[in-house]
């Protein structure tokens, strides 16, 4: 498999769940991996030494794609180990949920930040490398169509993050860079698991409105994400992937 050979991949928060097996698809195909972590420097290394182990090229990078900095040096780290730059999956991402009475100041910016302002910031400091081919591959969700109850901040970002791929896709297209969104719906994560919803009823109600009849996993992204970064998609920027099983 080397449909990525010779191109450098940048995965934000890639230290576990779906940003690790994006960066681990990625190097499968060929490409050349900067797993970036906010806090996991443990998870990442670990990312990195699956990838090795396998023949693959990758390197854990820190930063907070929240901070103009860290974000620009993420890419700039990107440069420096490979030469050059080809895909950025903006993968960084929290989620908290809470009725509206209940939604502080603190609890919106931080989410927004991370997973807007990070999105806005480290497309930002990439753009001054991506040449003609570049392919940006944003996380969205489903729930931007779904618009569950309680969750009014964190369905706020992911519309924010359909509206800006969007966006990035026409004024980035003179550039010849595509600009697409992977919008999951249930996936077995640690950090699924971790807040109860592996198992809960949550988690029962969604698969019993999911026509494919089962939660997603890691690898049912990976694989779309490494169809958008690859010449496969090289016809498509703007669009909204929904890899949810059919749920709408």
């Amino acid at each position: 498999m080397s449909k990525l050979k010779g191109k450098v991949a940048v995965v934000t928060g890639a230290s576990k769940g779906i940003g690790a097996a994006i960066a681990k698809s990625l190097a499968t195909e060929g490409a050349s991996v900067v797993v970036n972590y906010a806090s996991s420097k443990a998870g990442a290394d670990a990312v990195v030494a699956e990838i090795v182990a396998s023949g693959g090229k990758a390197v854990a990078v820190g930063g907070d794609v929240s901070k103009a900095g860290e974000a620009k040096g993420i890419i700039d780290a990107a440069i420096k180990h490979y030469g050059r730059l080809d895909v950025l999956v903006n993968n960084s991402g929290v989620y908290e949920f809470a009725p509206l009475g209940q939604i502080t100041e603190e609890q919106f910016h931080r989410i927004f930040n991370i997973n807007v302002l990070g999105t806005l910031l480290t497309t930002q400091a990439a753009s001054e490398h991506l040449g003609e081919g570049g392919s940006v591959i944003n996380i969205g969700s489903v729930v931007s169509s779904l618009t569950p109850p309680d969750s009014a901040v964190y369905t706020g970002t992911k519309g924010a993050i359909d509206a800006i791929t969007g966006v990035l896709a026409k004024e980035l297209a003179p550039r010849k860079i595509r600009v697409n969104s992977i919008n999951p719906g249930l996936v077995v994560t640690e950090g699924t698991h971790s807040a109860g919803i592996v198992g809960s009823e949550f988690e029962s109600n969604t698969v019993a409105q999911t026509p494919l009849g089962r939660s997603g996993q890691v690898d049912d992204i990976a694989s779309v994400a490494a169809f958008l970064a690859s010449e496969d998609s090289k016809w498509l920027t703007g669009e909204r992937i929904s890899a949810s099983g059919g749920l709408r």
